[in-house]
């Protein structure tokens, strides 16, 4: 079971595709881990090029062992008059990652460059993205016991009583 605060740091973006009617792209990032979504800020008249320099946080509390745990990133464009438009995106395993996390306490992902894919599936740009895993602390009220379970602070007990 893996539980624990994983950290997203949003560095930049180069090379991506997309050109504007009306001059630069304007790139955010739109983060996705299993059901939790998270966007970063647009980037004003950054053009192919845009910096963030953000850090987007995502609570893990995952009971899937086998489950493959991944980070996806879907770069869009801000249009303010017509629907955004999709620029790219690039995928990254985090499952190793939040494995030794949860071992050591804590895992490390130094910024590195990650290849965007296009809507037509061929390479264009790069995103730049460091990760870190830290594991939640576990104390004495928090762990369940054979006999019991815990429901948001109250403790339950699912053994019949004796009459």
């Amino acid at each position: 079971m893996a539980r624990g605060l994983l950290e997203v740091h949003l560095v930049d973006a180069k090379g991506l595709s997309g050109t504007d009617f009306l001059g630069k792209i304007d790139p955010y990032v739109v983060v996705q881990y299993r059901s939790q979504e998270r966007k970063s800020s647009t980037a004003r008249d950054a053009g192919r090029n845009p910096s963030w320099n953000e850090v987007l946080r995502f609570q893990i509390n995952s009971s899937a062992a086998n489950g493959q745990d991944k980070l996806v990133f879907r770069i869009m464009d801000h249009d303010t008059f017509s629907r955004d438009d999709f620029l790219g995106q690039a995928t990254i395993n985090v499952t190793d990652l939040i494995s030794i996390g949860m071992e050591s306490g804590t895992s490390r992902l130094n910024p590195a460059k990650y290849r965007v894919v296009t809507a037509d599936n061929s390479y264009h740009g790069e995103i730049k993205v460091g990760i870190t895993f830290t594991a939640a602390k576990v104390d004495a009220h928090s762990q369940v016991e054979e006999d019991g379970a815990q429901f948001g602070g109250w403790r339950h007990s699912f053994r019949e009583q004796k009459v």
